[in-house]
């Protein structure tokens, strides 16, 4: 991975993050940090834990040699996929974790904070590559908090709001226009100034052949027709995958809308609320993203045309509404190595089956986002804030 050699205020970013993560939880009360609504989600409490065992394990253990660990058993329960660290807690089974509850969960956070304070004062430029990749790591379960949480409450008939008072992000009105770009050999990945998951790198050529792609996120007006036309009703526009799950899963819409008697709602961060016409539509699969953009007569981008044109000026929306679905699987870049021990386990054992993502959602940390950055999810997921811009080819 790519990291920062000299980071300024690395300890007030370091207390920045890790203050935001508590500002998102503040909401919730400790019967609502337990629950885990399916195997793919984590409770918050895990979420909150579990970073602080990132700090504990890859930061302190190794760099401070009286760290006294806030409880032994705490390296089983909150270690997520490392095998190199050894045993852990089966991923569908967190919300059995009880106990620790949420107050000794914020202990440990703090126990874990105090220790790396004193470290970051004695030894900044020795660990600040490891810590800058922890907060990048924490801002990451930060996202997966908000999604994860909204899928808990997205059950209760009470429809709570994990963050309470959030509003609809304002959006440019009028539709889409394709803007034509030129293609041609352009360099992608991450060029190494600043920090890069090693999943972004290395910096290598494309080739892109002319392609049109549109200067905005579909909307969900524009969803709306594809349901009224038969969208979720015609296998021809569906891979055959995709159509297999839409029969088993019954789906009729995209995840979180419903219909009642005050009209269309959808559930977001801010509990359920009316569905507004002009948002881009959020929390869709790729086999729909893919079917929706086969209807329209286009296709979905690769992810090499989206960061070709993050620069330009005519493109909109390409971070802080709706992840944007690629067709590109997600697979290493030539001469891509991981990175040795079990930091190397980050991103690169994932490269099988699944689909790519470019651009940032609403709940994406500010300054997280980055036009390399490669986000990945299987084809089926809709729980993220997952939604589409549609390319074309020129002829």
């Amino acid at each position: 991975m790519t990291y920062f050699g000299t980071i300024s205020g690395l300890a007030e970013h370091y207390r920045a993050v890790r203050g935001h993560m508590e500002q998102l939880a503040a909401a919730l009360t400790p019967e609502d940090q337990c629950v885990q609504s399916m195997p793919d989600a984590s409770p918050a409490k895990w979420h909150r834990a579990h970073t602080t065992w990132f700090f504990e394990e890859f930061v302190l253990r190794p760099n401070l040699p009286d760290y006294v660990p806030f409880d032994p058993a705490f390296r089983f329960l909150f270690n997520s996929y490392y095998e190199t660290v050894g045993d852990r807690h089966p991923r569908p089974a967190r919300g059995l974790i009880t106990r620790p509850g949420a107050e000794e969960v914020r202990a440990y956070r703090r126990h874990v904070d105090d220790a790396m304070t004193r470290l970051l004062a004695e030894r900044e430029q020795d660990v600040a590559g490891l810590v800058e990749l922890g907060l990048q790591h924490e801002q990451q379960h930060q996202e997966l908090l908000v999604t994860d949480m909204m899928h808990v409450f997205a059950q209760s008939p009470l429809v709570p709001a994990v963050l309470p008072g959030w509003r609809e992000p304002v959006v440019a009105a009028g539709p889409a226009r394709f803007v034509e770009l030129p293609g041609g050999i352009v360099a992608v990945g991450h060029d190494g100034a600043g920090f890069a998951f090693d999943n972004e790198a290395p910096c290598h050529e494309a080739l892109l052949r002319p392609y049109r792609l549109a200067d905005r996120l579909v909307r969900n007006a524009d969803w709306l027709a594809f349901i009224e036309d038969g969208g979720y009703r015609t296998a021809g526009l569906w891979m055959s995958d995709g159509w297999s799950v839409v029969q088993a899963e019954g789906w009729q819409a995209p995840m979180y809308w419903r219909d009642g008697e005050a009209g269309s709602r959808q559930v977001g961060p801010g509990g359920l609320e009316p569905l507004e016409s002009a948002a881009p539509v959020r929390h869709i699969s790729w086999y729909e993203a893919d079917a929706y953009a086969r209807w329209a007569g286009a296709r979905l981008p690769t992810e090499f045309e989206l960061e070709a044109a993050a620069g330009h000026d005519a493109m909109h929306e390409l971070q802080g509404h709706a992840w944007q679905w690629t067709g590109s699987a997600y697979l290493p870049y030539p001469g891509f190595r991981p990175v040795e021990g079990a930091i190397g386990e980050y991103n690169g054992k994932f490269m099988i089956n699944q689909m790519v993502l470019r651009g940032g959602s609403l709940a994406t940390p500010p300054g997280h986002a980055r036009p390399t950055y490669r986000n990945f999810f299987p084809a089926g997921t809709r729980w993220q804030f997952t939604g589409l811009r549609l390319a074309q080819d020129v002829a």
